[in-house]
């Protein structure tokens, strides 16, 4: 049995020590470094901004700026603990405007480091150099601006060392973070030097058309030609930006940018709002990509609650997760088709063409649903088809078969029967995005020709797309169907799932659940959805109370009901193998160009491709 230790006297701690306490908070590796010197730059009105670095940053980081530098008598007071020139009060904590805030940074860095500061302001005589170490100040030659060395990171503190990774690596970090200032600085121009080797460098592009030019240096061409503009106002929330189109979507979230008033940060309400405005476009697992800048009004959002600042609290996180996603899905509902080189011509005025063709078969659309951890998510099991559990499901969705018909007139007979029977009259090549067609491919692809080049189409899964909108629209949002439990299921609740149940009975009726307080600290669930009585009726309730707690109450209904139409849309596409004529190509690519979404099927893959004349001349050596 270990012996207890003796009681030691409660003492203050030595400054330095409680500095490099505050350091291993702030400062977890040679980028924490980078990005709180970057920020300070940022904030003195730097203009041209040059890090160089040695050995990763291990060895050296030095950020040199030309802002309006440091007064000399200032100069000491900057690497003191709580120093800092942005705020002076409770009022300016809570509707800060600056990067950097809370005087830490700087201190923190010299207290594990070999640290020197070089300044010079405007109007003085000479620049001034001051020792972190020794606290010396001494003359030196310089422009306006400042100079920031660290030299031998966590010096100091050894063991710190052991825990960084290899130089490279580092120098990865630091570059990332440079990054991410550069994305939302276009004004502003950034050099990056290693072992006295320029390694990245953006130059300043002022204006709108800079802004894009900046997200082209950083992310490439390719981001910029394969996203979306983003312009939109929610209330006090304003979302700017470029959203990537399901297309460009990666494997990894690592070209995940977003912005609060300038400050990256990494948000899970922010996340979450973009990622569910993917849900129906994005194919399996795959990350979107999207640079997205959030302005709203500094007391509506709480900086102060991480050291390094990279985490934020919003007064209302909901308009946060409801500005951003209403944002991307309104970018994204444009058909890319419209938004393609040389497609931006008014289209001439005509009848809507005639779908009746591609009416659905008689055959009855299938699900099989089971209850996902991520909340009131349908998970369709495309392989295993059950045309009966479909109309079951669909009946304890809307009731019964009559309420489908009412809400979708003509589904079983044709979803777009009654529509005109002219189809267009203009039939040349650069009048419509996706061309004329020309011919079908093994009865699976539409070919056709635009201004472009070649235009390949999935018949199945483009008109998979246009009748599950249709359904969308259509039907609406109601209320699920729900099966009283014969013994109610109850279950020991949090304070938080306790409140949440309190608050969202109306909306936990729409989704077909009844859930009750049974004690102070016991929910009980009454009832759930007639389609899913089978399953854990308390796992389900506490998958929709942890995310109506989180998120906004809408999408989980949308959800529920978006999974049993884009199964009944898949079932009644046009199936593969099907001949179909020269105006019932034309008329599914008409409706195409107008329908929301339709670059993409119901489960995210593409449903239409562009060959360029540029890539055919290419494949038959033209011009060499």
């Amino acid at each position: 049995m270990s012996q207890p230790q003796p009681r030691r006297t409660i003492r203050e701690l030595p400054d330095v020590l409680i500095s490099q306490i505050a350091a291993g908070e702030v400062i977890e590796r040679p980028a924490s470094v980078v990005r709180e010197l970057v920020d300070n730059a940022l904030d003195a009105g730097a203009r041209h901004i040059t890090l160089r670095l040695l050995g990763g940053g291990i060895r050296l980081i030095s950020v040199e700026d030309d802002g309006c530098g440091i007064p000399v008598e200032e100069l000491p007071v900057a690497l003191k603990r709580h120093a800092t020139s942005k705020i002076v009060s409770l009022e300016d904590l809570e509707s800060v405007a600056t990067m950097g805030f809370r005087g830490e940074a700087l201190a923190a860095v010299n207290s594990v480091s070999d640290m020197s500061l070089l300044s010079r302001t405007e109007g003085a005589a000479t620049a001034f150099l001051l020792d972190g170490q020794t606290g010396e100040v001494r003359p030196a030659a310089r422009a306006v601006g400042t100079t920031v060395e660290v030299k031998e990171l966590f010096f100091s503190t050894p063991a710190r060392r052991h825990f960084l990774k290899s130089e490279n690596t580092e120098l990865a970090h630091c570059i990332e973070a440079v990054r991410r200032h550069a994305l939302v600085r276009a004004e502003v121009s950034f050099a990056i030097w290693h072992e006295g080797k320029i390694v990245e460098q953006w130059r300043s592009h002022p204006g709108e058309a800079g802004w894009n030019q900046r997200l082209a240096d950083v992310l490439g061409e390719d981001f910029v030609t394969s996203s979306v503009n983003i312009d939109f106002r929610s209330g006090p929330v304003h979302v700017r930006g470029r959203a990537g189109t399901p297309d460009a979507a990666r494997a990894r979230a690592d070209q995940q940018f977003a912005y609060v008033n300038g400050r990256f940060v990494r948000d899970k309400v922010i996340t979450h709002g973009a990622r569910s405005a993917y849900e129906d476009v994005l194919h399996g697992q795959r990350q979107p990509v999207y640079v997205l800048y959030l302005q709203m009004d500094p007391t509506r959002v709480d900086v102060n609650v991480h050291p390094t600042k990279i985490e934020v609290r919003f007064r209302d996180s909901r308009e946060v997760h409801q500005a951003m996603r209403h944002a991307i899905e309104r970018a994204l509902a444009v058909p890319r088709a419209q938004l393609i080189s040389g497609s931006d011509n008014i289209r001439p005025q005509s009848a809507t063409p005639d779908m009746s063709f591609l009416s659905p078969t008689p055959s009855a659309p299938s699900t099989q649903s089971t209850w996902s951890q991520r909340g009131m998510a349908f998970g369709t099991d495309r392989s295993a088809e059950d045309p009966a559990k479909a109309m079951a499901d669909l009946k304890a969705l809307w009731g019964n078969t009559q309420q489908v018909e009412e809400r979708a007139p003509g589904f079983a007979q044709g979803i777009a029967a009654g529509a005109s029977k002219q189809l267009p009259q203009a039939h040349t090549a650069h009048e419509w995005p996706l061309g004329r067609a020309i011919a079908q491919l093994q009865g699976v692809y539409i070919l056709a020709e635009n201004s472009q080049g070649l235009i390949v189409v999935d018949m199945h899964a483009a008109h998979e797309r246009i009748v599950y909108e249709r359904l969308k629209q259509q039907l609406g949002t109601t209320q699920i169907n729900s099966q009283p439990l014969l013994i109610p299921a109850s279950f020991a609740a949090t304070p938080q799932e306790m409140n949440t149940a309190e608050n969202c009975t109306a909306v936990l009726q729409q989704l077909g659940l009844e859930v009750s307080a049974l004690s102070a600290k016991t929910l009980a669930v009454r009832a759930v959805p007639t389609s899913l009585a089978q399953g854990d009726a308390v796992e389900l309730a506490r998958s929709v109370l942890a995310e109506l707690a989180q998120h906004d109450a809408a999408t989980v209904v949308q959800r529920a009901q978006n999974e049993i139409l884009a199964t009944m849309a898949c079932h009644g596409a046009v199936r593969a193998n099907r001949k179909l004529t020269l105006d019932e190509m034309n008329a599914l690519l008409r409706q195409m160009e107008d329908t929301e979404r339709s670059d993409q099927c119901n489960h995210g893959r593409p449903t239409w491709r562009q060959v360029s004349m540029r890539e055919l001349d290419a494949l038959f050596l033209r011009g060499r």
